[in-house]
Formats: structure tokens, sequence, C-alpha cells
């Protein structure tokens, strides 16, 4: 593993806990020499991610959409920025770049992003792992749906025990070293 897709809120939300968590991030994969690949902002959680990141030298690389560019929310003192035409490039981008994907609090965009690079992994159509940063306790009520989605038979507990849900970064670290993906959606696991 060595980049770290980052989805988190352009929001710092309504307790220090965020904006803390995001700094702690940024600063802890810098530490390690893991990159970062994020939305691109300057703003919320997502500035913080990256401002963190690049004080302790590490390498961002932010993937923006023309249209959120064009109004000024872009940081401009990036590793790198790639500027796609819209948020399905920018999703399809941030996957290619990324060995694996924690989503930190956030909102809508947060959620469908996660959910999708999630689904794609379910499907095969890569085998990145994806973990939530449950700071605060903020996915808590996500993780009883995830639950509720098996025991109500619209999911495998295979696809459920795929996400991560944890407080500690170096616990989602250590199992993203590890992880090993079940058998994609519509296929069985051929034994060896």
């Amino acid at each position: 593993m060595h980049t770290v897709g980052i989805f988190c809120g352009s929001s710092e939300g309504c307790t220090p806990a965020y904006m803390e968590a995001a700094r702690h991030v940024g600063r802890w994969l810098a530490e390690q020499s893991i990159n970062i690949v994020y939305g691109g902002g300057r703003v919320g959680l997502m500035g913080a991610v990256a401002d963190s990141a690049l004080a302790y030298g590490g390498h961002v690389t932010g993937v923006i959409p023309k249209s959120l560019l064009e109004r000024e929310i872009a940081h401009t003192g990036l590793s790198e920025l790639q500027v796609v035409d819209n948020m399905h490039q920018r999703k399809s981008v941030m996957a290619e770049l990324s060995s694996c994907f924690i989503a930190l609090p956030g909102g809508a965009g947060t959620a469908e992003e996660i959910f999708e690079q999630w689904t794609w992994a379910q499907l095969g159509i890569h085998d990145k792992p994806c973990a939530f940063l449950n700071v605060n306790h903020f996915y808590n009520p996500l993780k009883v749906m995830v639950n509720q989605m098996v025991s109500e038979g619209f999911m495998k507990q295979d696809y459920a025990d795929m996400l991560l849900f944890s407080e500690n970064l170096h616990d989602i670290i250590e199992y993203f070293k590890t992880y090993t993906p079940p058998a994609s959606k519509w296929t069985t696991r051929r034994e060896n």
C-alpha cells in the first residue's frame, strides 16, 4: 500500500474532534510515507488533511472537477492537482490512483464516494479495501444499517465484512495490509 484515497467533508463539522482527526490523518500518513489522493479542496476536513500532510512532507494529489476549480475551492499548494471534467471522472481517477480508501466524517458526497468504491470491490471491479474512520462514533448508525442489509437478506455477510469501522487510523492501515477480498458478487471463489 502506497497511496490512500481519502473521502471526507468539505465542511468542518460541529465539533473540533473532526478537524483534529483530519489533521492527525494527514500528519500520520505523511510520517509513514503513505501518499494521499483526495478531492482537491482547500476547505473543511479535506483541506485539513491536505495541509497537515503537506506540513509533514507528505505527497498529496488532489483530483477536482473543473466546476469546483472555477468556484475557487481548489487547494493551490498540493504536490499535484489533476483537473477533470466531472465528478464521475474524479471518482474514476481517484480509484485508479488509490490502493485503498478511508472515509472520514462527511456528508452525502463522502458517503456516495466510499459506497461506490465498496460496490466496485463487491463486483470485482477492483480488490481494494475500504474503511471508515469512526471519529466521535460518527459512523455507528451506518454500521447498524450495513448489518441491517445483511439481516434482511439484501447482502451477504462477506460483503459487510469488507468494511472496517474503527476510531484508530493505525488499526485501519494494519487491516489494509492484511486484507483479502471475498469472491466477487455473482461468482464463487475457486478452490486451489
